[in-house]
């Protein structure tokens, strides 16, 4: 478990990943897109999370250059959407992906969705992106355990990370075992269920124990359970109070607590049945 804001866990290729982030879908590009992740950066967070359907990577990457981090400091995500896929269409989508975002290359490159008829030939692309040396680790997001095993049929190098739904309402579990089992690390998208989790009973009566909001301890929930975490924010405070999850820990019962809150319900599309 991670203990510091700036902390990694270390992928199944050996790369170091922070465990703690910021995503910025539907964060609008230019000033918006380039304050909220210069904030995150002056601030102390190390990781950004971004994609090419987020039409965003251009104020990213204007971001992360005026925040005076280096770029080599920054580990830089970003994912190939589904219109992009194949072989051919996902190597120029990552071209034109860092391009937007100024850099030469990605630390983790995923597939968005596992779109079923060219998957594996996204796979391949992404394959080839690796042993260039253009993406430091590649995985995916939002696949299911039929997708990994199909992927891994098809496959010469086993997904890094797998970028889910992940929240107390969707915990997951057999997903989370598999991915454990086959060293994929589990990294959660809407960690907070878009806001729809913070007038929770147990969670509210938790965070006054620990004079937390309910946010900061769904996202300590994600970070016990050594699951990456992301949330999405634009407003300096809340960059700020998102990250401020080091000061405490819940208990082996808040966890369960929290654990039994699932209901396997998604606040985004299945990942079988996603148009």
């Amino acid at each position: 478990m991670i203990k510091h804001l700036q902390d990694t866990f270390t992928l199944n290729n050996g790369v170091e990943m922070p465990g703690f982030g910021l995503g910025v879908y539907k964060v609008e590009d230019g000033s918006v897109a380039e304050e909220a992740v210069r904030t995150a950066l002056e601030n102390g967070y190390r990781s950004i999370d971004t994609a090419s359907f987020y039409d965003n990577e251009k104020g990213v990457g204007e971001g992360i250059k005026n925040s005076g981090i280096p770029r080599d400091d920054v580990f830089l995500t970003s994912k190939v959407w589904n219109d992009e896929q194949g072989y051919t269409s996902t190597k120029q989508a990552f071209q034109r992906s860092i391009d937007k975002l100024g850099t030469d290359y990605l630390d983790l490159y995923l597939i968005h969705w596992p779109v079923k008829d060219t998957f594996v030939e996204t796979w391949k692309a992404m394959e080839e992106l690796y042993r260039e040396g253009k993406v430091r680790a590649i995985g995916v997001s939002n696949f299911h355990v039929q997708h990994l095993e199909k992927l891994f049929a098809n496959a010469e190098i086993i997904p890094a990370v797998n970028q889910v739904e992940f929240h107390p309402h969707l915990t997951q579990e057999g997903l989370r075992a598999f991915c454990h089992q086959h060293n994929i690390q589990l990294e959660a998208w809407s960690p907070l269920k878009r806001g729809q989790l913070l007038e929770e009973d147990i969670i509210q009566t938790i965070a006054k124990k620990y004079g937390k909001s309910a946010a900061q301890v769904i996202l300590r929930w994600d970070i016990q359970h050594d699951v990456i975490t992301i949330p999405k924010s634009i407003t300096k405070e809340r960059i700020i109070a998102n990250a401020d999850i080091f000061d405490f820990s819940l208990t082996d019962e808040e966890m369960n607590q929290i654990d039994a809150m699932n209901q396997n319900d998604r606040s985004g599309s299945n990942p079988d049945s996603f148009d």
